[in-house]
């Protein structure tokens, strides 16, 4: 069986992850959540650069649960990733200036079928995890994962919109890449 493996990517606070839920419930299949997410939960808010190089390398370890439970179930072989490699990139240039190989080898390797880009033009949701409730860095965020995905071969789009106006341009984009 050949799962499509969808991720949802952008700055915080883009609604990433209430897109997952609604787009696994929407396609009858699950997602996958973020792990920064436990793993800062678990080990508290500040972290170092080998933080996220363990971070990374529990992310995929995740996906690829996920991604085999979808293997023996019924129903759309279709995963929802909510961050990947890119996401970690990111994280790692933009706070350390650097990114651990292990990272970029993985984005080089793994395979995805769309990427679904978050913009910033829903209100910010502070949580105690987030750290850029500012327009500026979200914004530069958001150009830095553009400039991401433009140079890359797999199809993305941006959404944008209200959490509604979201899900249905999401919808729209994985039934293109389905139908294909």
């Amino acid at each position: 069986m050949t799962i499509k493996r969808i991720v949802v990517i952008g700055p915080e606070s883009t609604g990433k992850s209430s897109l997952c839920k609604k787009l696994a419930a929407h396609f009858e299949t699950i997602w996958c959540p973020e792990y920064a997410r436990e793993y800062l939960t678990k080990n508290g808010k500040a972290y170092n650069y080998d933080d996220l190089l363990k971070i990374a390398q529990e992310q995929l370890l995740l996906e690829d649960k996920y991604a085999n439970n979808i293997i023996h179930k019924e129903g759309n072989p279709i995963l929802f990733v909510d961050t990947d490699m890119y996401v970690m990139k990111v994280w790692c240039e933009y706070v350390f200036q650097k990114c651990h190989h292990f990272i970029l080898e993985a984005i080089s390797s793994r395979k995805y079928d769309l990427y679904l880009l978050c913009n910033v033009d829903l209100p910010w949701i502070q949580d105690e995890l987030r750290e850029y409730p500012d327009d500026a860095p979200r914004k530069e965020l958001f150009q830095i994962y553009k400039d991401l995905l433009i140079n890359q071969s797999v199809p993305w789009t941006i959404i944008s919109g209200s959490f509604e106006e979201r899900e249905k341009a999401a919808i729209e984009a994985v039934n293109k890449l389905l139908n294909q």
